[in-house]
């Protein structure tokens, strides 16, 4: 059963996929639905306004950020998130599980963070400049929580299950989700059981914390559970089992999704058949569009992605192209020298306030200047673009035509 307060229907089928409505104590989310990351209570570069004109419907917050900047405490002073931010939205934050593995296995093996989190899909990817702490870990695990050496200032702090599950109540979020070890594609089955079996206990250890503790803000708040196991079949389906039997609110499918897309594929296929129909289902850290619909089609629900809000600080644009192989690429680099000249919007028949009003030259001109309105404009555009091809998902399924809809947009 879902916490007072919250609510999940499905409202149509198409296979595995399907389309339903969340609903939170700060409004209705229609899924599948994309979840914008603002880590430290932003989404880079936007304003609330901006993020309601765009489309997003729900947002995703950074637990271990927070705490450490500008603290839990003073968000709470301030009314919670949503009065902090003035996003008046639904919001998930993650439990810092995640940087379990950002701050360790990711900055030793140089995954993740800081190269493809499916390190043999691009071999090529370039990794950046070096940095000083690169190659040493910033975490210690026990089985009593995990001790992070802070990317600010190098001073100590120990999470448990039972602080993550206090700072989330601080923080006021609708959705929090239970202290879980993510794991690297590196890391071998031995160690990725191992990680497994003590999230699992960090699970219980989870809801005992939210059940014996009570919301700061005048609202309900609703806990996920996450799946583990790497990208190991036995594990994966002995943590969805596991998972599946507590009473989360909903379940969110975490942690290492293999070395390829394809291992991502067959991870969401062992694993979603196991969890209950009932509850929602998020996917976290996918947010490509390919592996939109692959997770779609396999029955995720919600979703999470820095990628486009990223991307577009770099000069990325989401758009639709074709290589000379017909293959379509998703991806146009504004800095380009060949946007100089170009009068055309970024993506022709856009709606987003950018396409409507610039042009790639001058967009591009921003870039090439480094002014601050690019970032600006072109994260504008990335989420209207992503928010829209959820809609049309959303309305493809309801129509059944999502496989025309895929194969238009992918090629297949």
């Amino acid at each position: 059963m879902l916490t007072e307060g919250f609510a999940f229907e499905t409202q149509h089928r198409m296979g595995a996929a399907r389309v339903g409505r969340l609903q939170t104590p700060h409004g209705l989310v229609e899924t599948p639905a994309f979840v914008a990351v603002g880590t430290q209570a932003t989404v880079k570069s936007l304003t609330p306004e901006d993020l309601h004109n765009v489309g997003t419907q729900i947002i995703f917050a950074n637990t271990y950020h927070l705490y450490l900047r500008p603290g839990a405490d003073i968000v709470a002073e301030m009314g919670g998130l949503h009065r902090f931010m003035r996003w008046d939205g639904p919001i998930m934050t993650d439990s810092g599980g995640f940087q379990v593995f950002s701050l360790g296995a990711s900055i030793e093996q140089g995954v993740g963070k800081v190269a493809s989190i499916f390190p043999d899909e691009d071999p090529n990817t370039p990794r950046p400049k070096r940095k000083p702490t690169e190659g040493q870990s910033l975490v210690k695990i026990t089985e009593e929580g995990v001790e992070f050496r802070s990317h600010l200032d190098g001073s100590r702090h120990f999470f448990t299950p039972e602080l993550s599950i206090e700072i989330q109540r601080k923080l006021g979020a609708d959705i929090i989700l239970a202290f879980d070890e993510c794991t690297s594609p590196l890391h071998d089955e031995a160690y990725t059981r191992r990680a497994m079996e003590r999230t699992h206990r960090w699970a219980l250890r989870s809801l005992e914390a939210f059940r014996t503790s009570h919301p700061l803000h005048g609202y309900p708040q609703a806990l996920y559970g996450i799946v583990q196991g790497g990208a190991y079949h036995d594990l994966r389906v002995a943590s969805a089992r596991f998972i599946a039997e507590q009473p989360f609110d909903g379940i969110a499918i975490g942690g290492s999704l293999g070395r390829t897309k394809e291992d991502m594929r067959a991870v969401l296929e062992w694993t979603i058949p196991l969890l209950p129909d009932e509850k929602p289902r998020h996917l976290l850290g996918i947010g490509e569009i390919p592996d939109i619909f692959d997770a779609v089609a396999r029955g995720v629900d919600t979703f999470d992605c820095v990628a486009p809000t990223r991307m577009a600080r770099n000069a990325g644009i989401l758009a639709r192209t074709l290589d000379g192989k017909r293959l379509p690429k998703f991806r146009m680099n504004l800095r380009n020298a060949r946007f100089k000249r170009d009068p055309r919007p970024l993506v022709e028949g856009c709606t987003c306030y950018t396409c409507r009003t610039y042009s790639r030259a001058y967009v591009h001109h921003l870039f090439r200047a480094n002014e601050l309105l690019a970032y600006r404009l072109a994260t504008i555009h990335n989420l209207h673009y992503l928010n829209d091809l959820m809609r049309q998902i959303r309305a493809a399924l309801l129509q059944g035509t999502f496989d025309e809809l895929r194969r238009h947009w992918l090629g297949e």
